[in-house]
């Protein structure tokens, strides 16, 4: 058992030298494409080499830059997969905290909550940005005493001309990273310890910049031909070059885009936010006709595995999911318990998006999964705070006395981190705001699970929770599951210190008790199932190659048979507009034969357990809704072992949390600091981690807001 786990170890490290090694040489190409080099040396020989009527100058493109990072995904998938079947996400070893100073976190203006590490490779981001732009301007200024003479314009006008192209082309290189932190079900992120979720940040960095680049591109444009006379160009499609009003859709999208993105409007009017991302599609479309499809492949990977992760999430939320009950707090808080299969797995702080047509059919929100599939196995909840207008609409829905029987719901995911490292410390603090505390539920249970039914040895919590007013405190009452619940839950060392900001005392007026409504799904709503089943990561792996090798067939029969024989006529050449369609056509097509391939031959394997968890539930569902006294013995029930697990609980009233004292008091050789909740409470528990005050605080921040 030992060897087979070692060899396993060892693969496992191959894989991700490999994927370094790869990427690293990626990161080369990007950094020698602008020099002399590349276009004197380099680009001969590759074009030589490459010389093929199946691919032409595409060919040579996708080679250095598309084939090496969907390797790399692939590469990810295995990494995943082995990873899994190693360990498990609760075993894990007290590793030593290297370069703990790297991860220190840090409050930077304008980026927020950011460590060393992380601005480091953002410094060394703009850094190649920076060398991209220098060496194309050096390079192309060269080529500005000829052209000056053939436009007969002045020399100055010229480098507006070539300063303006490498402002786009820098903007490109921008994109090119731009889809990987949205790409929800990646296998790039896990292999840097990342998750969706917590990459968001990256994702507006780069847009912000990109954006920035393709404003200052086109306005440049506009300029330049303005003071030379030639504004006609703006109303030109290059069927055979630049395409300029495509290019001019694809910038007008990108801005309606990155407008509704300003802090202030995506808050209060988040709605016009959310529906204007959708331009995305366009400004992508409109792109790639502006530059070629050449050119776009070098930002074709990144977003050729988020079309994939898109498409697959499309596939999940066709189905309609079997929602069992709602369980309805005091404090306008609804607990969604929904059926799931044995074999859907997820670690804590996972999150899965939920879509309710009777609300609205375009909008998803994500949600903390509470539940733990240990404890568990044939139910997923989630906590849902009315907050908004969406979840008011859903809490009054469920809440009405005509309560409907039957709530018609789909979701996305789940979506979680690879591993979770919480036995690495000796003690944990978590911190929470309001809704916060969702994400430390489900890692009490994990732990609760680790401690009773593994007897690993766990590290003792204190949990310390912020609230508006008592009623909130009704949420405390989720900690432990209803059910699975093991006899031996005392082992779990866990302090509460519970703070009522809005409140002087404990409030006179009696709270309602929860109040639970089961729902009677449709015979076609199916438990939650993992979308590629249980060997996700292999089935991932299998779609990104099948697909690309489906879409270089097509590619190069496409070219052999009708874009080479009109190119070999020097007086004409193939459509780019028809060019770049046919690519995208044939990307889009291949991901949707490989995909849903995948996607339906696993939708038949859960067929059968999805069977036998409805006529199971059916029976439970109608016992539990004849017994009329089913939600306060539901309470009591949940009251016992909750006594038994929390250590203490110490409920303050009319206060807020000392978070400087109570964190340097932690004496434990490593503490996990972790907060979830408003802004302002993360910013002040990263500065006391950064503070120097307790070197044995590890900071980390979870998120849902941006």
């Amino acid at each position: 058992m030992a060897s087979s786990s070692t060899v396993v170890s060892a693969v496992i490290g191959a894989i991700l030298v490999l994927a370094l090694v790869v990427f690293l040489g990626n990161i080369m190409m990007w950094i020698i494409m602008p020099t002399d080099t590349y276009y004197n040396d380099w680009l001969l020989h590759i074009l030589a080499d490459t010389n093929s009527t199946f691919f032409g100058i595409q060919g040579p493109i996708m080679l250095d830059f598309t084939f090496p990072i969907l390797f790399i995904a692939v590469l990810g998938c295995l990494y995943l997969h082995l990873g899994k079947k190693r360990s498990t996400s609760f075993i894990e070893s007290k590793r030593v905290q290297t370069f703990k100073f790297m991860r220190r976190p840090m409050i930077v203006k304008g980026l927020g909550i950011v460590n060393l590490t992380e601005l480091a490779l953002l410094t060394m981001f703009i850094a190649l940005c920076v060398w991209y732009f220098a060496d194309y301007v050096r390079h192309w200024y060269k080529q500005v005493p000829v052209l000056s003479m053939t436009r007969r314009e002045k020399v100055w006008q010229t480098k507006l001309d070539r300063v303006a192209i490498v402002t786009g082309v820098t903007g490109n290189l921008c994109l090119t990273f731009l889809f990987y932190p949205v790409t929800r079900g990646s296998s790039i992120l896990p292999m840097l310890g990342l998750t969706s979720e917590a990459s968001i940040k990256y994702h507006i960095w780069l847009g912000n910049l990109a954006m920035a680049l393709f404003t200052a591109h086109g306005f440049l444009y506009i300029l330049y031909w303005s003071i030379t006379n030639r504004l006609s160009e703006m109303l030109k499609w290059g069927d055979h070059y630049i395409s300029n009003i495509a290019g001019e859709i694809s910038l007008l999208c990108g801005l309606a885009l990155w407008i509704t993105t300003y802090p202030t409007i995506r808050r209060k009017m988040f709605e016009l936010f959310f529906y204007t991302h959708y331009l995305y599609i366009f400004f992508i479309i409109f792109f790639i006709l502006h530059i070629g499809i050449g050119f776009a492949c070098i930002m074709l990977p990144g977003f050729y595995l988020f079309i994939i992760d898109r498409y697959l999430r499309f596939l999940q939320s066709r189905q309609n999911v079997r929602l069992v009950s709602a369980r309805l707090l005091p404090c306008d808080t609804i607990e969604l318990n929904f059926s799931k299969s044995r074999g859907l797995k997820y670690n804590p702080t996972s999150t899965i998006f939920i879509n309710v047509p009777a609300i609205s059919k375009l909008q998803w929100h994500p949600f903390t999964i509470t539940s733990n599939s240990n404890l568990e196995p044939e139910r997923l909840s989630v906590v849902i705070k009315c907050e908004g207008s969406w979840t008011q609409k859903l809490h009054d829905m469920i809440s009405s006395p005509s309560s409907i029987d039957r709530l018609q719901v789909s979701v996305e995911g789940p979506y979680g981190p690879a591993s979770t490292h919480f036995l690495r410390h000796d003690a944990l603090v978590m911190i929470s705001g309001g809704s916060g505390i969702t994400p430390f539920i489900s890692i009490i249970r994990e732990l609760l699970f680790i401690s009773s039914t593994l007897k690993c040895k766990t590290p003792k919590i204190m949990l310390i929770t912020v609230f508006k007013n008592s009623s909130h405190l009704s949420i405390l009452d989720l900690i432990l599951p209803t059910s699975g619940t093991p006899s031996n839950s005392g082992n779990l060392d866990l302090q509460i210190e519970a703070y009522v900001t809005r409140e002087k005392g404990q409030s006179k007026d009696k709270l309602q008790s929860p109040r639970t409504v089961w729902f009677k799904p449709d015979a076609s709503d199916a438990p939650i199932s993992p979308t590629l089943g249980p060997n996700s990561w292999l089935w991932l792996a299998a779609i990104i190659s099948s697909s690309f090798i489906i879409f270089l067939v097509l590619l190069g029969v496409f070219t052999q048979y009708v874009v080479y024989p009109i190119d070999q006529n020097t007086n004409k050449l193939y459509s780019y507009t028809k060019k770049g369609s046919m690519n995208m056509l044939f990307i889009c097509f291949s991901i949707m034969i490989a995909a849903s391939a995948a996607f339906l031959w696993n939708k038949k394997q859960n067929a059968k357990e999805a069977k036998q968890i409805q006529d199971m539930e059916e029976s439970v569902t109608s016992r539990s809704t004849s017994n009329s006294s089913f939600d306060q013995d539901d309470v009591e029930m949940e009251s016992l072992p909750l006594q038994s697990t929390i250590k203490s609980i110490n409920v303050h009233y009319g206060q807020r949390p000392n978070l400087k004292r109570m964190l340097s008091e932690m004496k434990d050789s490593s503490v996990g600091a972790l907060v979830s909740g408003p802004k302002e409470m993360r910013q002040d528990v990263a500065a006391i981690c950064s503070s120097g005050l307790a070197d044995n605080l590890h900071f980390e921040s979870i998120s849902f807001t941006w």
